[in-house]
């Protein structure tokens, strides 16, 4: 028997046309090959197909990196020129430590940062512990002592309120314990979210809590996982900046990072690695590989202290309805009939829904239920005393939400409403700032393309303001 029929898998995952043209020239999964097909010629390794695949197709891992399929009816040769079987894993490393340099904790939930490929189902999926991150990117240890924690091991869309609590009281452990920064990967999907609740979980911090993840998966080459580790554990480590944050690529080119405050962050692009930005506001901070380089001033200090409150409480009976033309009154219905104390409208314009919701308002309001309105402009504040019908809605118990972003509002909402019911004591809570989830104006170039204040918005002003 020939050393290609003794691979084991070595078809995995191909059927059909496919499968026939791999045994036609006998190659299979892993094998290095060069391919001529009337599309081209291709060079790479053959890599297993997904389960739910097409069978038209055979993909190639290229030297550049990145996957391509090759259409199998126009291969006209394909000859081995190698094996290499492929392991995802990596293995995890003691981490180096050194006398001098800061102290720092990451706290592993899952998501891409922290992610492997599996061709079982060409799916990313959450497999690397956070002591392998260190085996990946061993310029970590160029700026701290790194102690590793795997808390979770889920994507983000899977965290909810009980991976939020238990998060919280970890902080609190690490910095009883005296670190000097705590790093936190988080999947993209949900980080702005669980940014916004350890806001009001964990306050007056004494060192930097930095939360960080990847839009690209580490097997890829556009990846921004290593920079974006990178430049977290500098912040947590080196900057002077006490807050909880978001870390991740400030342009598209991989020059820096910035650090937005976790109570005035969005991710807003599905894809794009530049995707997180601060709204309605400026980011605290540039960083590389080097520097913390602040962009405003009133961020709260590193102490020297190990005090903290850790208030680490959520009712999830909280909900957002994002309103839209012709919505009906069984929307709110449903909710209230459900049991949901709170519900955060994100409304058109300066805070507007249609006039068929009065009804369900009202019978929220009779119910006792929390409203808060929000916009689902994003930018700019609720003015609910503009138009007659902010102030019929307000005659109906919604209070407007300031400028909460719509997601804050829900995460300080599930917050409030874990420590009190009282409806004069829920508005005073949700309106009185805690973590800068408010703020009285936008700055004059908060609008801006980017982020004001940074170096290529200010380029782009000046070439296009005459």
């Amino acid at each position: 028997m020939s050393a290609f029929a003794d691979r084991p898998d070595r078809f995995k995952g191909y059927r059909g046309a496919a499968l026939e043209v791999l045994e036609r020239f006998q190659v299979g999964v892993w094998s290095q090959v060069r391919v001529v097909s009337t599309r081209g010629r291709f060079e790479g390794l053959i890599l297993p197909r997904q389960e739910s695949a097409d069978a038209s197709h055979v993909v190639l891992k290229m030297i550049t990196g990145y996957n391509v399929g090759v259409e199998v009816s126009g291969i006209t040769e394909m000859v081995e020129v190698g094996y290499r079987e492929a392991h995802y894993k990596i293995p995890e490393q003691d981490f180096p430590y050194a006398e001098g340099k800061p102290n720092v904790t990451l706290l592993g939930t899952g998501g891409t940062i922290a992610s492997r490929l599996d061709y079982r189902t060409g799916a990313v999926i959450p497999a690397f512990s956070p002591g392998e991150l260190y085996g990946s990117v061993p310029e970590l240890a160029d700026t701290c002592n790194l102690t590793t924690k795997k808390l979770y091991g889920v994507f983000s869309e899977n965290i909810g309120p009980d991976h939020w609590i238990g998060l919280a009281k970890a902080i609190g452990e690490e910095i009883e314990r005296g670190v000097d920064g705590i790093v936190i990967g988080h999947g993209t999907d949900t980080m702005a979210h669980t940014a916004a609740v350890l806001s009001f979980m964990v306050q007056d911090s004494p060192v930097p809590i930095v939360l960080v993840g990847s839009q690209r998966s580490s097997d890829r080459p556009s990846s921004d996982a290593a920079l974006n580790l990178i430049h977290a554990t500098k912040t947590a480590g080196t900057s002077d900046m006490a807050e909880v944050m978001v870390c991740m690529f400030g342009p598209t080119s991989d020059q820096y990072g910035l650090l937005h405050r976790g109570t005035r962050v969005r991710k807003m692009h599905s894809s794009y690695r530049s995707t997180f930005r601060t709204v309605s506001d400026i980011p605290l901070a540039m960083v590389d590989r080097h520097l913390v380089t602040p962009l405003r001033e009133d961020y709260k200090r590193r102490r020297t202290d190990k005090n903290v409150t850790i208030d680490a409480v959520f009712d999830d009976r909280v909900s957002i309805v994002y309103y839209y033309p012709s919505m009906k009154p069984d929307v709110i219905d449903s909710l209230i009939q459900a049991g949901y104390r709170g519900i955060v409208i994100a409304g058109t314009g300066l805070g507007h829904v249609n006039k068929g919701l009065y009804p369900a308002l009202q019978r929220a309001k009779e119910a006792g239920v929390h409203v808060f309105m929000t916009v689902q402009t994003l930018w700019g504040h609720v003015q609910m005393n503009v138009y007659e019908t902010g102030r019929d809605m307000q005659a109906l118990g919604v209070i407007p939400g300031a400028n909460l972003l719509p997601e804050v509002a829900f995460a300080k909402l599930g917050w409030v409403l874990a420590h009190t019911d009282d409806p004069d004591e829920v508005r005073r809570m949700m309106l009185t700032p805690i973590a800068g989830e408010i703020t009285e104006r936008e700055p004059f170039d908060g609008y801006m393309i980017l982020q004001g204040g940074l170096p290529e918005v200010e380029e782009f002003n000046l070439k296009h303001m005459f």
